[in-house]
């Protein structure tokens, strides 16, 4: 059995670390409440933006479309990865990296794949032998729209100029604080909504546009994409504190319990030690007598 003294010392520094995941919870839960509203406001406004420019693009004839919408053969392809710039949030940022494996091996399997990471938990993953893109890590120090439009922005040329033949983003949804599920979506080439048939379905809703299809899908159709990518990046802090604070709280308790433990083996150890010098007191009483 470890002596008193070490038994202190491990008792601290549970105590310390204890202190440490309750106060990295508080603050995370203070941030959650602001990212969860923010997330929480725009998901409807996005939802229906999407939803109309699927159904104007599936109305759309010919080479009507937009240049955003151009369908090729995909030969290189580029990963926005979204994760954190910090740990200790559970399995949030590992399971982005699971589903970027997944990617590699099965839907872009044989395809030239190059990373634009937001985050430096992707970046540390991409440096192990993919080509970066670009490294916008530094977002999360400050969101915002206008910031996430410049990256918007260099997606899009990137797939105009046939840079890259499909975009796709890959980053946790916000469910609640203690539920977040990997989305993986293709930014580019857009994809209109469409039945069976390859025509849009028959519940599509029907839109009687002004000014006309080609001039709202010119201007509509960045914007749409720009509130897409800040969506995901939204998205994907919201998660981020959720899971810090799930993980913090589990970790607290973790630590309690083995505060506890520790307490009570050096209770039984103070105790063990007391009854051997009482038997040594007794034991050179009783030699003295006689």
């Amino acid at each position: 059995m470890a002596n008193l003294k070490e038994i202190r010392n491990r008792i601290t520094s549970v105590s310390s670390t204890m202190q440490i995941t309750s106060a990295m919870k508080m603050v995370s839960a203070a941030k959650l409440k602001k990212a969860q509203d923010a997330i929480t406001a725009m998901r409807p406004y996005s939802d229906k933006l999407t939803e109309l420019l699927q159904n104007l693009s599936a109305s759309m004839e010919g080479d009507a479309g937009s240049k955003f919408a151009e369908q090729r053969e995909v030969k290189k392809a580029l990963v926005v990865a979204i994760t954190s710039n910090r740990g200790l949030a559970g399995a949030f940022n590992s399971n982005i990296i699971k589903e970027l494996i997944r990617l590699n091996q099965e839907d872009l399997k044989g395809v030239a794949v190059s990373y634009m990471t937001i985050g430096k938990k992707a970046n540390d993953f991409a440096k192990k032998g993919s080509p970066i893109q670009s490294n916008k890590s530094d977002l999360f120090d400050d969101i915002s729209f206008d910031k996430v439009s410049v990256i918007a922005e260099e997606l899009m040329d990137l797939f105009v100029t046939g840079e890259f033949d499909k975009i796709v983003i890959v980053y946790n949804s916000f469910v609640n604080a203690a539920t977040q599920t990997v989305m993986s979506e293709e930014f580019l080439p857009l994809k209109p909504l469409a039945g069976l048939d390859g025509e849009a379905p028959a519940n599509a809703t029907e839109y009687i546009y002004e000014p006309s299809k080609e001039e709202i899908i010119e201007q509509l159709i960045p914007k749409s994409l720009k509130m897409q990518l800040y969506k995901g990046v939204r998205d994907s802090w919201a998660s981020e504190h959720g899971a810090r604070m799930t993980a913090m709280h589990k970790a607290t308790d973790n630590a309690t319990e083995l505060r506890d433990q520790l307490k009570l083996t050096y209770n039984k150890a103070r105790q063990a030690a007391i009854t051997n010098e009482i038997l040594e007191i007794v034991g050179g009483a009783e030699a003295l007598n006689n």
